[in-house]
């Protein structure tokens, strides 16, 4: 069938996680249909971006949004009562183009991702599939209990903003899809058990475990101008690390990730590094001994998590995470929310070798066994094929 697919960011290089589960979307949906992708782009391209897209699509279409348009549409927005980040990414030229495609190409099911994005397709009476991806309302409302003072004005407006779209435009689409049954529980809709859930996988023909000299005791990695990274960040080296350091002095810490905010930028230290973007994140994980993921706002499963389970890392993290990834705590991976359990584990796999290999084999096993995209992206085939 022809797939138009609709997405707020073109999905390569893959150093977001909405990017990296669309393009694994379309790599192998591409297997069944014809896919038409039509991305919003706010940023200079990519430049292999397109040729790691062109072998999975039948045609790709482009959209540059202006700085200018974006502060626009955020001011109609205010007005509108649409949340900020709907009106952030809504271009009414770009809704022309979406609407003149449409009546082109005929496309027999229209897949559009995240909610910010519905607008522009909610109205057709084609077929559509929305993917979720994450609950933003409530990543919303779990960053307002760490922001300043200044901005929890503009977000508890988007909070409430955001709460209502989730809930409105979930009738709109026949199929809706989600990354957890934690986030499908708390989209605000009587009916959001009927949301599928499909967790993201990881390609563990690429995430494999490389024999090198350990350079790192802990790491961590992600989208570094993200809040919920920042903050980990914050938390892993301002009250984590000193804790490691009274059993462990001289334990190091690799914060890996692209677009580091000045707030991480400021962590570094003899005892801390930086990287920035990393071209292949593979040889980071390999460097260290423990991952940790000490995730206090956000929603979601957490890629990094699957990532360094694959490449056979023993991992950390907090409830919030392990909601979403369901890891059996205490064997397949340590859970705990206070910096003192945290900095107690990390210590005990630095120094028990026998413990590090148990957790990081079972991790690696769970992981295997639980988060496979081919399997998955079946079942969203499944989904979307079936006659409305």
């Amino acid at each position: 069938m022809k797939l138009f697919v609709v997405l707020s960011r073109v999905p390569y290089p893959l150093d977001k996680g909405d990017k990296l589960r669309a393009f694994q979307f379309i790599r192998f949906l591409s297997e069944y249909h014809d896919i038409y992708l039509y991305c919003l782009n706010e940023n200079s391209l990519h430049p292999d971006a397109l040729n790691q897209l062109k072998p999975y699509c039948k045609e790709i279409y482009l959209f540059n949004l202006s700085k200018t348009s974006i502060f626009i549409n955020l001011i109609k927005a205010f007005f509108n009562g649409k949340p900020f980040q709907v009106g952030y990414f809504f271009n009414s030229k770009a809704k022309k183009q979406i609407n003149s495609l449409i009546e082109s190409i005929q496309p027999d099911h229209i897949f559009c991702q995240l909610a910010r994005m519905a607008e522009y397709v909610k109205d057709f009476n084609i077929p559509k599939t929305l993917d979720y991806q994450d609950v933003f309302s409530y990543g919303i409302k779990r960053r307002m209990q760490n922001e300043t003072v200044y901005l929890l004005p503009v977000l508890k407006s988007e909070y409430k903003r955001m709460l209502r779209y989730e809930n409105e435009i979930f009738g709109y689409f026949n199929h809706k899809l989600i990354i957890s049954e934690t986030d499908r529980d708390l989209i605000p809709h009587p009916d959001n058990k009927d949301i599928h859930v499909l967790p993201n996988g990881v390609d563990t023909s690429y995430y494999q475990p490389i024999d090198t000299e350990k350079e790192f005791d802990i790491l961590f990695t992600g989208n570094m101008s993200y809040p919920p990274n920042i903050d980990a960040c914050q938390f892993l080296v301002n009250e984590i690390l000193p804790l490691v350091h009274k059993r462990i002095p001289g334990a190091k810490v690799m914060l890996a990730g692209s677009s580091p905010h000045f707030l991480v930028k400021k962590l570094e230290s003899d005892y801390v590094v930086v990287t920035g973007w990393v071209d292949d994140m593979r040889l980071s994980y390999a460097k260290a001994k423990v991952f940790i993921a000490p995730m206090r706002i956000g929603t979601g499963l957490q890629n990094k998590l699957l990532e360094a389970m694959a490449m056979q890392l023993p991992c950390i993290t907090t409830p919030l995470a392990n909601d979403a990834l369901k890891a059996n705590e205490g064997s397949e991976i340590f859970v705990n929310l206070s910096a003192q359990w945290l900095a107690k584990n990390i210590c005990d796999l630095l120094e028990n070798t026998e413990l590090s290999d148990k957790i990081a084999l079972n991790g690696y096993d769970f992981v295997i066994q639980n988060f496979n995209w081919k399997k998955n992206i079946k079942v969203l085939h499944q989904i979307i094929s079936k006659t409305e």
